[in-house]
This record gives C-alpha cells, structure tokens and sequence, in this order.
C-alpha cells in the first residue's frame, strides 16, 4: 500500500524562514566580530525563541559560529567557502586580472576592481599599492556608490532617471567633502559622462583620492576599476599620469571583457 505523504509546510512559512536566513547571514556580514541573541533580536526584530532555533541550526551546518559560552555568534566559515567560490567563478575577474597586475606595476598605486549591487559597490579584488604609506580595502567591502569614484563612474553610465531610482532616500556623508545632495551629485555625474572618469578627492576616506573608469563590456556599465592614492603622494603630474594609465587600462578591460 502506498503511503500518504505527509502534509508540507506551508510555502509561506519556507519563504519566511529563507529569507530570515539570508537577513541574518547578511547581519554578521556587516558586522565584523561577535554580537549575542539579544543584539541580532534587537537589530533584526525577529522573535527570540525563533532566532535562537535559527541560530543553532546555523551553527550545526557552519554558516554561523559562536564563542567557547555558546552565547555570541558571528559569521561561519562556510559563509566564506562560498563567496570564494563566486570570485573564483566570475569571468570578469578572471579575464580583467592581467590588467589589473600591469594597471598596478605602472601607477604602483593601490588599485580595485568592484561591482555595482544596488546603492553600493562591492569589492571583487585588489591589488596592493608598492610603497608603504597605503589603503587598505579587502574583497567583499561595500561602500556607497555616490561617494566612491567606482560607484559614481558606473553610475554615470545609467540615465538621470534610473539614477534617481538608485540613490537611497538619503545621502549620508562618510567626510566633509561628500556629495550629499542629488543636485550635486547629478552635477558631478554629468561632468564625469564628459571627461571620461570619475574621482573621490577624500569623499569617502579623509587623506585618499581616488580616480575611476568603468568597463563597457554591458550598457548601463556592471564594473569599474579605480587607482586610490593618498593626497601626500598626488602631484598634477602624478594624476595626469593616472588618469592616462586608467583610460588605457579602459581600452584593455574593454577587449578583455568583449566576450562576456
């Protein structure tokens, strides 16, 4: 005799608990570190008993870990295995590798390569300036788009009216040289649809500029890739010097990239 399948959940509950997943794994994601049951509740208002099942089961399957008292959780290495497997996997940073290693030798600057995901950028590699005062910005940060040269060359590739769509209610200052009006900004971005480039003279970081182009292997533009330099270290001749080497970067991207 056949047996009756047991009764499945209801979608909308599989739904919820995804998506409470997800929410938490992205919590521990911003925040670096160890954080107890009653400061993920707080942030994230889900019901503590719920949460703390959540927890555990996370914990069990290694996406979440917790300190030697078991009360304070942060992030799991698998988490890690699996961002690491979309960086290995992604074509544009494997075919832009090259020349992001000769952009590097021939401005010795730090340099970056990072992706558009809704109001921010998300970093997909880096290559470490040669000299010793430098920035330091690890693959998988994200900052917001509007105050980062990355950000503002791929936005500049999008209409004013998507732009619009994009930008969050609020354009909070990371320094007191941010862009925080859509005026400005939409300014800003018109100008950088003319020249060709985008910069970030200390908007996001105080003593850090930053120049930008985009790679156009898709319209509106995904990528971009920038060369950050401290202010003490940039001369006019230095960042023409930049600028020149980034336009070129740009020709070789876009033949890297043509395929994709």
């Amino acid at each position: 005799m056949a047996q009756t399948p047991s009764p499945a959940a209801p979608v909308g509950a599989n739904v919820k608990s995804a998506v409470r997943t997800v929410e938490l794994l992205e919590f521990f994601a911003g925040r670096p570190g160890l954080h107890s049951l009653a400061e993920v509740q707080e942030a994230l208002g889900y019901p503590k008993s719920s949460l703390y099942m959540l927890l555990r089961t996370l914990v069990e399957l290694g996406w979440v870990e917790t300190d030697v008292t078991g009360t304070r959780y942060g992030i799991g290495m698998r988490a890690l295995l699996v961002g690491t497997a979309y960086i290995d996997g992604d074509e544009v940073v494997a075919a832009t590798r090259p020349v992001l290693d000769r952009l590097s030798d021939e401005t010795t600057e730090t340099i970056h390569l990072a992706r558009l995901d809704g109001v921010d950028v998300v970093y997909l590699a880096t290559r470490a300036s040669q000299h010793y005062l430098r920035p330091f910005t690890r693959v998988g940060r994200r900052l917001p788009a509007y105050s980062t040269s990355l950000g503002k060359a791929l936005l500049a590739t999008h209409t004013d009216e998507e732009i619009e769509k994009l930008l969050p209610e609020r354009l909070e200052p990371l320094t007191e040289h941010t862009l925080t009006t859509r005026a400005a900004l939409l300014e800003e971005l018109h100008a950088i649809r003319e020249r060709g480039y985008a910069t970030d003279r200390e908007e996001n970081t105080l003593g850090l500029c930053c120049f930008a182009v985009d790679i156009p292997y898709r319209t509106p533009s995904r990528d971009a890739v920038s060369c950050s330099v401290p202010v003490a270290r940039l001369t006019p001749g230095r960042e023409q010097m930049i600028r020149d080497a980034l336009f070129a970067a740009r020709e070789r991207l876009a033949l890297a990239t043509r395929h994709l």
